[in-house]
């Protein structure tokens, strides 16, 4: 019995004890959590601009691509203009056909490119802010979402 009431005792001087370092424990958890939560939220931000830098590298390519078709396209309407002085109306007809269609090329590249860079933008990494101003209410509100 004795044995028993010492044992009693002995988890009761415990559990006392974890009551007195209670403070000392959430105080580790609070440090150690919230180094996980910015490495976490760094790592969102790194993601994220990761992805906006793929469009933005996509959406620049795909510029250059325009205008380099855009280019041919100037050629084919100089080719066009000096058939037209020469007078040999099917020639620059067919060289003005040709560089309609490949400024319309042009074109269709350039919106194409437009809309990637319309996806890079804006540069800030907007889920990464949104979720850190998420963390800072939490914590400023006691934990109460």
């Amino acid at each position: 019995m004795a044995e028993a009431t010492g044992s009693t005792a002995a988890s009761f001087s415990s559990t006392n004890s974890a009551n007195d370092t209670s403070t000392a424990e959430l105080v580790t958890r609070l440090t150690q959590q919230s180094t996980e939560l910015i490495r976490s939220e760094i790592r969102l931000a790194q993601a994220e601009m990761t992805e906006k830098a793929k469009h933005a590298g996509l959406g620049a390519g795909l510029f250059g691509g325009a205008g380099l078709v855009a280019l041919y396209g100037v050629g084919a309407l100089v080719a066009a203009v000096v058939l037209a002085l020469s007078l040999v109306l099917p020639a620059w007809l067919g060289a003005l056909i040709v560089a309609v269609v490949l400024l319309a090329i042009a074109g269709v590249v350039a919106l194409m490119g437009k809309k990637q860079v319309t996806q890079a933008t804006p540069a800030a990494p907007q889920h990464t802010i949104e979720s850190v101003k998420q963390d800072m209410d939490t914590i400023k509100g006691g934990g109460h979402t």
